[in-house]
């Protein structure tokens, strides 16, 4: 059961990234955002009714929810949307992979803990892994004007993306299970996006085309809802520090996935950054911390 669930986590959320390249087009990135989170936050919200578990939050937790939507389900999937505009989606997943490094910076700087010698290793290793994959891209007659731009955004998603984990340890040391506060924030990012859609004046569109509704229901279902869940078993069966592994395969699939529908072309410099970042995210996956690690959304 636990190798099944490990193989779902890792091909589902690997092939994510090129789903969301897939939604880009006549349908504006917000509104795109927003059709995938509302229908996952509803899936959600039926599966925990039927649980009989739904329960609104309240008080403190009901502020710290809007604000994990606002960054886990609203400010770094736009910044990946647009990163995805000027890199290959399995590039931004390589970048996505050093959220662990932004992790336990940001614990340090909100949390005063203190960041081991191993993971400021490992986050340095794959700081290095990235440059590597990106110097094709940045030097000589292959530079690219939009490459540094691709890159910042999926650096900026990163880091909203590890906001929205401390959030989510907060709330879990308030008692509540991410499965029950996750619909409830996925349904407030979706509000966000939808209300600045509004204000800024953008269409509600809808792309009828069989491939940008294959994507949607592919981001909403098995990448929102079935890989969520299949972490959060694995978490509970291994430990987070086991679990987490499983990320560590993401750029692997996302990056040969590349391969095939973008025309990604692998080169020296990219193999040996890409395997920087592993070991780098091995690294930081090895360290146990002193306090429960925050599950991943």
């Amino acid at each position: 059961m636990n190798a099944l669930l490990y193989l779902s986590t890792v091909l589902i959320w690997g092939t994510t990234w090129i789903a969301l390249k897939w939604q880009l087009g006549e349908v504006p990135i917000p509104l795109s955002i927003a059709y995938r989170f509302l229908v996952a936050a509803a899936l959600l919200f039926a599966l925990l009714a039927l649980a009989r578990r739904l329960r609104v939050p309240r008080g403190e937790a009901a502020g710290l929810v809007a604000a994990q939507g606002l960054f886990l389900f609203c400010l770094n999937f736009l910044c990946f949307y647009h990163a995805s505009r000027f890199i290959p989606s399995g590039l931004v997943a390589v970048v996505f992979s050093t959220a662990t490094l932004w992790n336990a910076l940001n614990a340090r700087v909100f949390l005063g803990r203190r960041v081991a010698p191993p993971v400021l290793i490992g986050g340095a290793l794959g700081l290095a892994g990235i440059a590597l994959l990106f110097w094709p891209q940045l030097s000589g007659h292959a530079a690219d004007a939009g490459t540094p731009t691709g890159l910042a955004l999926a650096l900026a998603g990163t880091l909203c993306f590890s906001i929205g984990n401390l959030l989510s340890s907060r709330l879990q040391a308030l008692g509540l299970a991410p499965l029950d506060t996750n619909a409830w924030a996925m349904l407030a990012g979706a509000a966000i996006l939808v209300a600045g859609s509004v204000v800024a004046g953008l269409p509600f569109a809808i792309d009828a085309s069989p491939r940008y509704l294959a994507a949607l229901a592919y981001l909403a279902i098995p990448g929102s809802v079935i890989g969520f869940t299949a972490y959060l078993m694995l978490v509970g069966r291994l430990g987070p520090e086991r679990a987490a592994y499983c990320t560590v395969l993401f750029p692997v699939v996302a990056l040969n996935v590349s391969v095939w529908f973008e025309g990604y072309h692998w080169t020296a410099p990219a193999l040996a950054g890409l395997a920087l970042v592993m070991a780098g995210n091995v690294l930081v996956f090895r360290h146990k911390p002193a306090t429960p690690a925050p599950a991943r959304a």
